[in-house]
């Protein structure tokens, strides 16, 4: 995993609340991949309640991960049961949790 404990704390901790204590953080992407280099950040949140507006709280997310980690890229999937289903969740889903 191409994140430190300082970084990963602050991801989840942040995901936490925004998205409650409850959000399973993961990592997945490239920076999942420690052979790599580069990439942006990518998270997947997942959630075992219903959410209202996902793309609000992911956009939540992203910005105050920019604020704390500095501006680079951070892509952010959720997945919640009010939420339908996508290839790309599934891929997520086998990330590394934070």
């Amino acid at each position: 995993m191409r994140l430190s404990q300082q970084q990963a704390n602050i991801i989840n901790t942040l995901a936490k609340e925004i998205f409650g204590p409850d959000a399973n953080v993961k990592l997945f992407g490239s920076r999942a991949d420690d052979t790599k280099q580069g990439g942006d950040i990518d998270l997947f949140i997942e959630l075992q309640h219903p959410i209202e507006q996902p793309v609000m709280a992911s956009a939540r997310l992203e910005a105050r991960l920019m604020l704390a980690l500095g501006l680079q890229k951070i892509d952010v999937i959720v997945s919640a049961p009010n939420m339908a289903k996508t290839p790309i969740h599934d891929i997520a889903a086998k990330g590394i949790l934070l």
